[in-house]
């Protein structure tokens, strides 16, 4: 296996280990902390999330992926860059408090602006843990980058489980989310420590802050994106129903896209040394298609097939059921690969220097998502409403992808057969757990509890089957799969320009 093989599997098995560990503690104190909120808490919750995690996009203004990209940089830009982004979130926490009473004005939500203080002091906290973590990331440091985000997970979810079992209501939610901010910044801190100097000089930093506005512009889109159908749905169907849809999609998105945001972590750094070689820039393209679709399909289909019983086991604090959320779950989940696989197509674009055309991208799928959402508002009723709302997530992945194929054919010259093959096993295994899962539920019956667990078993099995076969056609090809450890790269490694 080449140098950058050999990085791509030393960062996706640290990240991806440490994601699935994240992800689990998550997911479970999510379920559990259901218990203990009502509906209306959930949904007022995540409508606060939802602005929050817009408002987080500006985070370090695109500083970090400008760092990744540069050729070099000086302990001075370093100093300048850290009091730049943290003046930015300070500015960007004032404007938050400015706009909560409007906020909460426009829903009609009472008590609702008083959560966004948790927002706004997120804001420093995680701007001031920027340049550690982006240092930890140019020098492809991922076992620290791993341990620091499991542990601030962990952290936030107990902080989260703790305050709903003590009756804080939406506020279990939204500071465990405010708190995940400052257990990042002590990771951070404690992994690769960085005390800045009081000096500013401007004129340093301004290729990297002109870089990082087009890479933030991207990132509030992507975020807006992310989050746009909450603000929807809470505007047109209210907070109880929004609570049902926050369910499902958090269920089938959070998973796809915790790997997808892993692999591109780990593809990012590698594509931006070789974006300059087409033929490597397929070849780790084709690494980042496979392990996404091997670690999503599997599990996105054993949600299509588990989504009744699942959901009929989830009830809120007065005892009202979660099953309403089955259908969306069902439409949610597909929709949940396809973004999976898409996301590539964006690390391309960053680490080969093109912030804005993946701006542009981020924007389109914005305005399309949105107006979905609209059209399903006005003319869909309350129902019925956050099936709609899942089915435009449906519709405008294939849009995307089928872009997505073209481009990278014109300008990379990667055929769409190349990136096909990367999906032969993975369709194959979702194929073969579907009839088994089939015929299993015949033969053995019994109630949502073993419908579940029926599913669970398919769905391991399928994975150690991928597992097996991945590392005999490693093998075979004369690979190796896991790789001890990648050398790590001095600042100055990277060869992309800014523009």
């Amino acid at each position: 296996m080449d140098s950058h093989q050999r990085r791509l599997g030393q960062g996706f098995n640290w990240l991806g280990g440490a994601t699935v560990a994240a992800k689990v503690v998550d997911f479970a104190t999510t379920l559990v902390l259901l218990l203990y909120l009502t509906k209306q808490q959930v949904g007022v919750a995540s409508l606060v999330i939802s602005v929050g995690m817009i408002v987080e996009a500006l985070n370090g203004l695109g500083t970090g992926e400008a760092l990744i990209q540069a050729r070099a940089v000086s302990r001075p830009q370093l100093d300048t860059l850290f009091w730049y982004v943290l003046g930015a979130a300070v500015m960007v926490a004032s404007l938050t408090l400015l706009a909560a009473p409007w906020i909460a004005a426009l829903y009609g939500v009472a008590g609702m602006g008083g959560y966004f203080l948790a927002i706004a002091a997120k804001q420093p906290l995680v701007a001031a843990a920027v340049i550690p973590l982006a240092l930890m990331n140019r020098d492809l440091q991922y076992e620290r980058i791993a341990v620091v985000g499991v542990c601030a997970t962990a952290a936030s979810a107990v902080t989260r489980l703790a305050l709903g079992a003590s009756g804080a209501g939406a506020w279990a939610l939204v500071a465990g989310y405010a708190a995940s901010g400052l257990y990042t910044l002590i990771g951070a801190q404690l992994a690769r420590p960085f005390r800045p100097r009081l000096r500013f000089r401007p004129a340093l930093i301004w290729p990297l802050a002109r870089f990082g506005v087009r890479a933030a512009s991207a990132n509030i889109a992507e975020q807006m994106f992310k989050n746009v159908d909450y603000l929807l749905i809470g505007w047109f169907y209210g907070a109880a129903q929004l609570a049902l849809y926050r369910v499902a999609f958090d269920i089938a998105m959070e998973p796809a896209m915790a790997v997808a945001t892993l692999v591109n972590r780990a593809a990012l750094p590698v594509l931006a040394r070789v974006a300059a070689v087409r033929s490597q820039v397929a070849e780790i393209l084709a690494w980042a298609l496979g392990r996404s679709a091997t670690l999503v399909a599997p599990l996105m289909a054993g949600l299509v097939l588990a989504a009744g019983p699942l959901t009929a086991l989830l009830h809120d604090h007065a005892g009202n059921s979660y099953a309403a959320a089955a259908a969306p779950l069902r439409l949610l989940a597909a929709a949940a690969l396809l973004r999976a696989v898409s996301q590539p197509l964006a690390t391309v674009l960053i680490a080969s220097g093109r912030p804005g055309t993946a701006a542009r991208l981020s924007a389109t799928m914005l305005l399309l998502l949105a107006a979905g959402v609209v059209l399903a508002g006005l003319t869909v009723p309350a129902q019925s409403g956050i099936v709609a709302t899942a089915s435009v997530w449906l519709a405008i992945y294939p849009l995307l992808l089928a872009w997505g194929t073209r481009y990278l054919r014109r300008d990379w010259a990667i055929p769409a057969d190349t990136l096909a093959r990367a999906f032969a096993a993975p369709a194959a295994g979702v194929a073969v757990m579907a009839v088994c899962v089939a015929a299993a539920r015949r033969l053995v019956g019994g109630g949502p509890a073993v419908q579940v667990g029926l599913v669970v078993a398919a769905v391991a099995a399928l994975y150690a089957a991928l597992f097996l076969y991945g590392r005999k056609a490693a093998s075979k090809a004369g690979l190796c799969p896991d790789p001890p450890r990648a050398p790590s790269f001095k600042h100055g490694a990277f060869g992309n320009r800014f523009t």
